[in-house]
């Protein structure tokens, strides 16, 4: 396929959209579409992220749907007259996602940092003159944090779409490989009218997640954790780990975050997984695990350079969200022709 092709993922699952950087192979699970000159590239990927549940509507199969070449071909879709008013078009979404992409740059970058500065305090004990002080101490996690398991829902309370009184279910699918929160993992949605006894299960921002069950072939996020960044809007999952720092000796969010996702942290605590077709860490375990615990002056002092840092990663993480929003709300307007776009300046 040729650079700026247009690849749709045409099963298992349908509907993830990319734009070729370079000249390409792909293999049957793609219906590719190659713009002609008359057709800004661009455009088209918005266009195929617009009727994407239209087209899994028309998949067929068994064990899976797949959408065929030829069902791809006969896919109605109404494209404007002229280049220019598609780049117009695709010119608005994409900027939005750029600036998503350059918050998302900006986040990395900010928890890299934050990653280099805790090897360098609490592991390699740079500052330190290499070997831990005589007034540090070494506590079990539960000294540090309050824990508990998340709820046991059931199936037919959740909800597939959300509705106005509503909270999203916070699941291991929300935590990434070695750490960070995914907003569009796994979603499921819990009435509010039914919570009013589970107020200790809605999450707080700065609140911190862990994965507690992960596959015995492929442990990927097992003792993994995510910064929750939105105050009272997920409610937790069981099998997910709620954690949140208690203050002792000015210990924060940034440090338990760091702490969970440390290598050395990581190894011990999956060491003492219960294995089966599953991996599963008990709540016992968690709590125990062994932690070198700095005096309150070193806490503070790394909090004053952390907390910001995190504060500003959650901030671009709201910002993100409202930015989808925006593009998604956007994105059915332009392509329909509701908004006039003739006074767009390419």
């Amino acid at each position: 396929m040729p650079k700026n092709s247009i690849l749709f993922s045409s099963r298992a699952p349908i509907g993830y959209v990319a734009i070729a950087d370079n000249d390409l192979c792909t293999n049957q699970g793609f219906k590719s579409v190659v713009p002609n000159d008359n057709i800004n590239p661009l455009f088209v990927y918005y266009l195929l992220k617009f009727n994407k549940d239209k087209i899994e509507g028309l998949g067929s199969g068994t064990t899976f749907k797949e959408v065929s070449g030829t069902t791809m071909k006969n896919v109605i879709v109404k494209v404007p007259e002229t280049i220019e008013e598609q780049r117009r078009i695709s010119s608005i979404l994409d900027a939005i996602d750029k600036k998503i992409e350059l918050n998302q740059e900006i986040n990395n970058n900010l928890e890299q940092q934050a990653q280099l500065l805790f090897k360098s305090w609490f592991v390699d004990f740079e500052p330190f003159n290499g070997s831990i002080p005589s007034d540090w101490e070494v506590v079990p996690l539960e000294k540090i944090v309050d824990f508990q398991n998340g709820y046991a829902f059931k199936s037919k309370e959740l909800l597939n779409e959300p509705s106005s009184d509503c909270y999203q279910v916070f699941k291991q699918g929300h935590i990434s490989r070695g750490g960070g929160f995914i907003p569009d993992g796994t979603k499921s949605w819990y009435p509010k009218r039914l919570a009013s006894k589970l107020e200790r299960f809605v999450l707080k921002k700065g609140d911190i997640l862990m994965a507690m069950t992960d596959m015995k072939d492929n442990v990927a996020i097992l003792g993994n954790t995510a910064i929750m960044p939105f105050d009272n809007e997920y409610i937790v999952n069981q099998r997910v780990g709620h954690i949140r720092a208690n203050g002792y000796k000015g210990i924060t969010y940034p440090f338990i975050y760091l702490l969970t996702n440390s290598t050395n942290f990581l190894t011990n605590l999956r060491s003492r997984a219960n294995s089966g077709v599953q991996v599963n860490l008990s709540s016992t375990e968690i709590k125990v695990s062994q932690t070198v615990l700095p005096s309150e002056k070193v806490n503070m002092a790394f909090s004053e350079i952390t907390l910001p840092m995190f504060e500003a990663i959650i901030s671009n993480q709201l910002e993100n969200q409202q930015l989808a929003q925006l593009r998604d709300t956007l994105l059915p307007k332009l392509m329909s022709g509701e908004l006039d776009v003739s006074n767009i300046v390419l």
